[in-house]
């Protein structure tokens, strides 16, 4: 049996991820009370029933903080016993979390306890972090649209195969800020920068007059062949502690060249020995225009 037990704050796009795993043949039940998981879950393992094989709960603040507590020691009593348990956890910046409120008028799940809705969000925070702290794979929605999300959540948990680590490559701009879900980040703003030159300034890392460009540079050479032997080193220490995902973000000033490059160039490598690696860069699917808030309650 595959459980994954999906959390995060109200409007980081939960009903998102679920409707995402739906279609991906889990059998998804939403808003479970924590202190039922057990009972559920024992119910669920004891039928046999192949309908269960795939199976995904969502959890949110409603709960009582003893029963969010206790999440991490059920997860960790399933994985003895068997089952191939992964927490996801969404997120997003307090100030997004706000706006899609405002532009939605619906109510936060925690606002009634005489909180205003900053305090809230600040109390979900509070409440959920023993699950955030649990998480195998945690997903920050800042920036990322409706339809990012869904293949976020399907390229990560659908094509990981069990015992398989899923590595993701990520680029961004340091100008918009650092990506909180990274396990490694990586400062590349010391390299060359093929913006100043405004014939290279409209191509991205991926494109070939820039690929040249940076290949010819001695620091970019050093620095690529330095962060390699170092996640070459690391890497496997994570997978031998049953880490399901990991994150690099590698970031440089404005998240299209050099960072990009750097990518590109790492998942390459390392996809000759994981049979998992995904890349994603920020600031060029920024560009694209496709972001857009994830409303609360998705």
């Amino acid at each position: 049996m595959r459980l994954i037990i999906v959390s995060g704050l109200s409007g980081s796009g939960k009903s998102v991820a679920l409707h995402m795993l739906e279609d991906l043949d889990f059998y998804c039940i939403d808003n479970i009370p924590a202190a039922l998981l057990t009972s559920v879950i024992s119910e669920i393992i004891a039928t046999r029933d192949h309908t269960y094989d795939l199976t995904a709960v969502g959890v949110d603040a409603r709960n009582r903080p003893t029963d969010i507590d206790a999440v991490p020691q059920l997860v960790e009593k399933l994985r003895t016993d068997g089952v191939q348990c992964e927490v996801l956890f969404l997120h997003a910046d307090d100030n997004i979390l706000l706006k899609r409120y405002s532009e939605t008028r619906r109510k936060h799940p925690l606002s009634g306890r005489r909180l205003s809705l900053r305090e809230a969000i600040a109390r979900e925070r509070q409440v959920l972090a023993p699950i955030r702290e649990t998480a195998d794979l945690i997903i920050d929605t800042t920036r990322t649209s409706v339809h990012d999300l869904r293949d976020a959540v399907r390229s990560r948990i659908e094509q990981r195969a069990e015992g398989k680590l899923s590595l993701l490559f990520e680029s961004f701009g340091y100008k918009h800020g650092i990506p909180s879900d990274a396990d490694f980040v990586f400062d590349v703003r010391c390299l060359p920068n093929p913006y100043w030159d405004l014939a290279l300034r409209p191509w991205s890392g991926k494109d070939a007059p820039v690929t040249d460009y940076l290949e010819q540079q001695l620091d970019v050479r050093a620095m690529l062949a330095d962060i390699t032997a170092f996640l070459d080193a690391w890497i496997p220490a994570f997978k031998r502690s049953n880490r399901s995902y990991l994150t690099v973000a590698l970031g440089c000033t404005g998240g299209q060249h050099r960072s990009v490059y750097i990518v590109e160039r790492l998942a390459a490598h390392f996809s000759a020995s994981y049979d998992h690696v995904l890349t994603r860069h920020t600031e060029l699917t920024a560009r694209s225009g496709d972001i857009v808030g994830v409303q609360p309650g998705e």
